[in-house]
């Protein structure tokens, strides 16, 4: 079954725009004086695994205390400019086993974060690497 999600991009002025995702009370600016599409792109992949990578953790019954995703991405040239390759940096906070935060990781990035399976389907190589730190 699927499920639909809906929204709108409403122009503003000159170059922004406000975007706004159905249900909710959220919106964002895009464009001048707010993020790129490119760049929600890559926070849409950072906080995606960013959840999935936390509660994994928590069923494991690891003690996490706490998570950061750097992400960074590299741009083609040529248009339509794609992401050609994504690194994501997790940064674990706590007494977290290395094998159990690896595990979660691996099954965000293989099985249950869809915005990064949809930069893997653009042809984009995505990798990864993780530290943690212990309390």
């Amino acid at each position: 079954m699927s499920s639909e999600v809906r929204g709108s991009v409403k122009w503003v002025e000159k170059g922004q725009f406000i975007g706004k995702v159905e249900p909710g009370r959220c919106s964002i600016v895009l464009g001048d004086g707010g993020i790129s599409p490119m760049k929600l792109l890559l926070l849409g992949v950072a906080g995606c695994t960013a959840y999935d990578v936390v509660m994994i953790l928590q069923k494991m019954r690891e003690p996490i205390e706490g998570l950061e995703v750097e992400i960074s991405g590299e741009r083609r040239e040529e248009h339509p400019r794609m992401y050609e390759k994504v690194h994501l940096h997790y940064r674990i906070y706590g007494n977290v086993k290395d094998e159990k935060a690896k595990r979660a990781i691996e099954l965000s990035q293989d099985k249950y974060c869809s915005a990064s399976a949809h930069i893997k389907l653009s042809g984009a190589k995505l990798t990864y690497s993780y530290e943690i730190i212990k309390s």
